[in-house]
C-alpha cells in the first residue's frame, strides 16, 4: 500500500471521528453538563446525591426527566379556579395554629390537586407528578416534596412535639413557593388575552395577601 494511500485513509477516519463526534453532541442536546445545572438548580445537587456523586448517572435521570416532561403544556387557570385555591391555602395557614398536622396534610393535597389543574400528571401518581414538577419549577419542587413526606410519616415517628411542629411549619413554609408559582398567571397563559378589566377586578390580589402572613401567629381579626 502506498504512503499515499496511507494518508488518505488517515485522513478519512480522521473526519469520520469527527463527525461521530459533532452527532454524539448533538444527540446529547442542550440539557447535559452545566445546562442541566442551571436549569434543575437544587435538583440537580439532590440528584447527584441521591447516585452517590456519580454526575453521568445524575444527568442521565434528569434528562430524561426532560424527555419525558419537557414538552408539557400546562393550562391556565380560570379566575374563579384560582380565587378557590388561594381561599384554600389561607385556610391551611389559618388551621395550621391549632391543627399542623392536618394543615400540612391538607397542603399536600392542595398541591397535587393544583398542579394537577394546571395540566401536570394527576395527584393520584404523586411521583409521576413531582418529576414533571421538577422539570418545570425545579428550585420550588421541594417545599411539596417536604409536605409530602411529612403528611405520610406516621405520628410516632416525630422526634418530639416541639420538633416536629417546627418540621411541619418549615415545610409548609417552604411549600408555598411552589403554590405560587403554580396558582399566579403566567405570561403565555391565554387568560391574559381576556379583557383586562376583568383581570383588574379581579379579587386575587387580596386574596394573595391573605396568605402570606407568618405561620404560628393568629390572624388578626378584621374590624
Amino acid at each position: 500500500m502506498s504512503t499515499g494511500v496511507i494518508i488518505a485513509l488517515i485522513v478519512i477516519v480522521a473526519v469520520v471521528l469527527v463527525v461521530a463526534a459533532v452527532l454524539a453532541l448533538r444527540a446529547r442536546g442542550p440539557q447535559h453538563g452545566g445546562s442541566l445545572k442551571r436549569r434543575f438548580g437544587p435538583e440537580y445537587d439532590l440528584a447527584v446525591a441521591r447516585h452517590d456523586g456519580d454526575t453521568k448517572a445524575a444527568e442521565r435521570e434528569l434528562a430524561e426527566r426532560v424527555r419525558r416532561h419537557g414538552s408539557l403544556h400546562t393550562r391556565p387557570l380560570e379566575p374563579a379556579e384560582r380565587e378557590r385555591f388561594e381561599a384554600r391555602w389561607a385556610a391551611v395557614q389559618e388551621r395550621f395554629v391549632d391543627s399542623p398536622r392536618e394543615a400540612v396534610g391538607e397542603a399536600d393535597r392542595l398541591l397535587a390537586e393544583l398542579a394537577g389543574a394546571r395540566g401536570f400528571p394527576d395527584g393520584g401518581q404523586y411521583e409521576e407528578q413531582l418529576t414533571a414538577l421538577s422539570v418545570h419549577h425545579a428550585h420550588h419542587v421541594e417545599g411539596y416534596r417536604r409536605v409530602h413526606r411529612v403528611t405520610h410519616t406516621r405520628v410516632d415517628d416525630a422526634r418530639d412535639g416541639g420538633a416536629g411542629t417546627e418540621e411541619m411549619r418549615e415545610a409548609l413554609v417552604e411549600a408555598r413557593a411552589l403554590f405560587e408559582a403554580l396558582v399566579r398567571q403566567d405570561r403565555h397563559d391565554h387568560g391574559r388575552q381576556r379583557a383586562g378589566t376583568e383581570a383588574d377586578a379581579s379579587p386575587a390580589q387580596p386574596a394573595r395577601t391573605s396568605h402570606t402572613w407568618s405561620l404560628g401567629k393568629r390572624r388578626p381579626k378584621e374590624s
